[in-house]
């Protein structure tokens, strides 16, 4: 298994969401963050003064799935996600080694 977490503008999520689905990807972790990469913000002007921000808003989609799964995955975030400007966001993949569902106590992919 893997989890797959992507780091995405806010106005892409929904059109994201209706792609996963699609593909039957179906349980995701949706959250609201605030970061910056490369881009480093941008600067606004309150009350006369110049203010950097360094943060913007960001959302992170989490899904684990099976391992075959993962590639097409990514290309559909890359492509759903993809503007071409700075701020686009990041995938990062990682193993997961085990999933419990609480209330049933399914262990494995049966679990996601």
């Amino acid at each position: 298994m893997k989890k797959v977490e992507a780091i995405i503008r806010p106005e892409k999520l929904e059109d994201l969401k209706d792609a996963l689905l699609k593909v039957s990807v179906h349980g995701m972790t949706i959250n609201e963050v605030m970061g910056c990469g490369n881009q480093h913000g941008y600067t606004e002007y309150h009350r006369g003064s110049e203010v950097i921000i360094n943060t913007l808003p960001k959302v992170k989609v989490e899904i684990v799935m099976v391992d075959e799964k993962v590639e097409g995955a990514i290309a559909l975030i890359e492509e759903i996600a993809r503007t071409g400007n700075p701020g686009d966001g990041k995938i990062f993949i990682s193993t997961i080694d085990e999933a419990v569902r609480i209330r049933t106590g399914e262990r494995g992919m049966e679990a996601i």
